[in-house]
């Protein structure tokens, strides 16, 4: 039995790990859940499942009568916290194995952090954790993967599993290299859709809406990744977090449309072989793996029909259009502290759209000005990054309220 903590539960990526461990009830279990707002949805999952760690990231909440019900449920042997410390402070639970981190933003990264400081497996779903602090966070899973292996905890072949990626394009990487030797990788291929907005030129998304953009073509997402996916934003963060968890230089890591989305990532050979991973649509494919690994559980859902699936496509990304993709890999190849700048100013910026205070190529120009005002640092500290990330965030709300 893997007992799992789940940061987010009420997101996209929580419900859906939910889902996992209720149809797997007989191998995971669920001892702590953590919301951001949700307090309502944390009550309903938390009585349906009978968990009794509860947290909420929102303070305000702690006078409101949902926090009486939230008590309750804790009462007894349980515990139940409100503020980003409480999120973290649940990942140090002694019962838990599995951190699930679907937390959205940088607010996730502290997280993450204490995740693998408290020798616990990592499954992150948030890509801020590695864009903003991978320096950071990948020696922190190298040094649990060696305790693993110490303690007999880990596969006796193949990765150690400190850190699993739940992102699908991550998470078919991290397969198809599964069995083969790391120096004889030529090539990272991350697939994308395109986005809502593929094939349009610059001019034509000028007037674009937030409601336009929030409507993804083959993914249900939450607000943010479903404007980052409009952008290529979202590719961007996944380059950079390819980079980190597979130890590829920015030239070995190539960005290429697959609208129908049914081929997750790519990896190529030295000696010109591709493997592909397939696999239908649904988070709930790499959350399962994620949590299952080294085995492989019932599929979650209906398996591809390859009869069914007519035509793959590719083709290149404009970078031109959606210039945010550029961006996000100059900041990578940049390094430093400039990642974590450009990620606090791309979520300002799509904040401002969301609410309709700023423009949808805005979210592009909002980052390059942060970018190019930032004095790029090594490195050194949570403590650091958080002080850009502040520093970032007002210079992206300075820039937007000018417009």
């Amino acid at each position: 039995m893997k007992r799992i903590v789940v940061l987010g539960s009420t997101g996209s990526i929580g419900t859906q790990t939910l889902d996992v461990a209720r149809r797997h009830a007989d191998k995971l279990e669920v001892v702590a859940l953590a919301a951001g707002t949700r307090a309502d949805g944390l009550l309903a999952q938390a009585r349906e499942l009978g968990v009794r760690h509860l947290a909420v990231g929102d303070g305000r909440l702690v006078g409101e009568p949902v926090a009486d019900e939230l008590a309750a449920q804790a009462r007894g042997e349980g515990s139940l916290g409100f503020g980003a410390q409480a999120v973290a402070d649940l990942v140090r639970l002694p019962e838990a194995d599995i951190v699930v981190n679907a937390l959205v933003g940088a607010a996730g990264l502290r997280a993450s952090y204490e995740t693998l400081r408290a020798g616990k497996v990592l499954a992150l779903a948030n890509k801020e954790s590695l864009v903003v602090g991978g320096d950071l966070i990948m020696p922190l899973a190298a040094q649990v993967d060696a305790q693993r292996r110490a303690a007999g905890a880990a596969p006796a072949v193949g990765p150690a599993g400190a850190l699993m990626p739940i992102d699908s394009e991550h998470g078919a990487i991290y397969q198809c290299l599964l069995g083969e030797d790391a120096r004889e990788v030529a090539r990272l291929w991350v697939t994308a859709s395109g986005g809502p907005f593929r094939g349009r030129t610059r001019a034509e998304l000028a007037a674009i809406t937030p409601a336009q953009a929030l409507a993804h073509p083959t993914w249900s997402m939450g607000a943010k990744i479903s404007i980052d996916s409009s952008t290529l934003m979202n590719k961007g963060l996944e380059v950079i977090e390819a980079h980190h968890l597979f130890g590829m230089p920015y030239d070995r890591i190539s960005v290429v449309v697959q609208p129908q989305s049914a081929i997750h990532s790519m990896v190529e050979y030295s000696d010109g072989s591709v493997k592909a991973h397939l696999g239908t649509t649904d988070m709930r494919i790499p959350i399962q793996f994620a949590l299952s690994y080294p085995e492989r559980w019932d599929a979650p859902v209906e398996p591809l029909d390859f009869t069914k699936l007519g035509s793959l496509e590719f083709a290149a990304p404009d970078t031109g259009t959606f210039r945010c993709l550029a961006l996000a890999r100059a900041a990578g190849e940049r390094g430093g502290t400039l990642p974590c700048a450009m990620n606090a100013a791309n979520e300002v910026a799509v904040a401002a759209f969301l609410a309709e205070e700023g423009t949808y190529l805005g979210i592009a120009a909002c980052v390059e000005a942060v970018m190019d005002a930032h004095e790029v640092q090594p490195v050194e500290s949570l403590e650091q990054l958080e002080a850009v990330d502040a520093w970032a965030r007002a210079r992206a709300r300075e820039w937007i309220a000018a417009q």
